[in-house]
């Protein structure tokens, strides 16, 4: 899930002042009665944040089902991305946060450091539902600090091609498959590229689409945006700049950036302007409910042959993968009502009713084959089977993750080279830029 965070919140966070202040009634949305409710809870309505409004009807259905028995009503708010952690900057600061809400991998470390989310630990250790070792491990100990447990997993996801099947054809053009690899889907784009006289672009992607984007082209080619230790990359590499060496020649048939960074790829692709993006698990909803959906299909990421055998190797095709975590405010009136809603949304059933619902793929592994059918008439297994077919890099990320994610988009780094395709001497010097922006941040963390 590609984000952007509010520059702020990393000023805020490092401060000591953002360990939990006042009261439970000044920290905390529940609301304030002192009747006990049948299940034993002391609250009678929870609030939750989130930020895809694409999720929310399908959480609220979940949400109603847990209210069915706790007696505890749930209410779910959509906040936009940047106001959401603006507002939960604000909370942590001392003015009201929600009682639940997501984490994500841009700033879990931050505020699980800073003693802002609920420590759930003993609640995991007292729950038969809850096991470790059946949710994703980089989802779950990404969510871990110091021993102890902040969220549980809510989702993952994995990215795929999205392609116009009436576009393909109207430019004699085959359709993506299994077989595909990053020059052929370089290829495809030139064709119609070319064929539309520029009308059409074969692809679009910018600097800002990592996750469900280039990312993917660095770990297919051999290299790692960030160490597995956290503690460096190798962008810089031979295999790293071959990976962008392949995304600078996508550019070159692709959307020229001034058009994309004024319309957005799935604008584009939405119109009828491009082809092909890349896009993430998490907005299948966004192009299923789409006019032209019937237009729509969704292909595996292509791999890097490599190893020049024409077929896919282990280690050829990779997609990234993140999760959100469910986690609660340190100071909520009732820390058990908050995780057994929680543990709830995450515990199996929870994760099942998630992923029939088509709201997203589970945190919890061996849910996700209801998820490929919850869209009727579109097929996205293309989603599930980049699991099972290819291999799944976490998506990279450190302690302070938004100072170099940001920093590598701007001039200096990738931005030059991305406005710039036909220059391949601007994308090899990008990928040195990058990497010392990366190792200065890491060192600076």
């Amino acid at each position: 899930m590609k984000k952007r965070l509010v520059s702020m919140i990393l000023a805020v966070l490092m401060t000591s002042s953002l360990v939990a202040c006042g009261s439970n009634e000044e920290t905390s949305n529940l609301t304030n009665e002192t009747t006990t409710s049948e299940s034993g809870y002391s609250v009678d309505e929870i609030k939750i944040n989130i930020w895809d409004n694409n999720q929310r009807e399908g959480l609220q259905q979940i949400a109603d089902k847990w209210t069915e028995t706790s007696g505890v009503k749930v209410s779910i708010e959509v906040v936009d991305w940047d106001n959401y952690w603006t507002l939960l900057e604000a909370g942590a600061s001392g003015g009201v946060m929600p009682d639940v809400f997501w984490m994500h991998s841009n700033t879990a470390q931050m505020y699980m450091e800073n003693d802002i989310l609920l420590d759930l630990t003993s609640y995991i250790e007292a729950d038969d539902t809850i096991k470790k070792e059946n949710y994703y491990e980089g989802v779950w100990n990404l969510y871990s600090s110091n021993g102890k447990q902040y969220a549980l997993p809510k989702d993952h996801d994995t990215i795929a091609l999205l392609y116009n099947k009436a576009i393909f054809d109207q430019y004699n053009v085959a359709h993506p498959t299994d077989d595909w690899t990053w020059e052929d889907m370089y290829e495809a784009a030139k064709s119609i590229t070319e064929g539309s006289n520029g009308e059409v672009y074969g692809m679009a992607m910018n600097s800002s689409n990592n996750q469900d984007g280039w990312y993917n082209l660095v770990y297919s080619y051999g290299a790692q945006v960030i160490t597995d230790d956290h503690k460096g990359s190798t962008i810089a590499s031979d295999e790293g700049k071959a990976g962008m060496e392949m995304m600078r020649k996508l550019l070159t048939v692709g959307a020229p950036q001034t058009i994309v960074a004024e319309t957005g790829t799935d604008s584009l692709f939405k119109s009828g302007k491009t082809a092909m993006i890349t896009q993430g698990s998490w907005m299948i909803n966004s192009f299923y409910t789409a006019e032209n959906a019937a237009d729509y299909a969704w292909a595996m990421l292509p791999y890097a042959d490599v190893n020049g055998n024409a077929t896919c190797d282990k280690g050829e095709r990779y997609s990234a993968y993140n999760g959100l975590g469910w986690a609660a405010n340190a100071n909520v009136a009732d820390p058990k009502a908050c995780y057994d809603l929680i543990a709830y949304f995450c515990a199996e059933e929870g994760q099942l009713q998630q992923a029939k619902l088509g709201v997203t793929m589970g945190g919890m592994i061996g849910v996700s084959e209801e998820f490929s059918n919850a869209f009727s008439g579109m097929d996205v297994s293309a989603f599930v089977r980049a699991e099972k077919e290819g291999d799944l890099f976490f998506r990279p990320y450190t302690r302070n993750t938004v100072v170099w994610e940001d920093a590598i988009q701007q001039q200096g780094a990738f931005l030059d080279a991305w406005q710039n395709p036909n220059d391949a001497s601007l994308m090899e010097k990008a990928c040195e830029n990058a990497q010392k922006i990366i190792e200065d941040a890491i060192a600076a963390e």
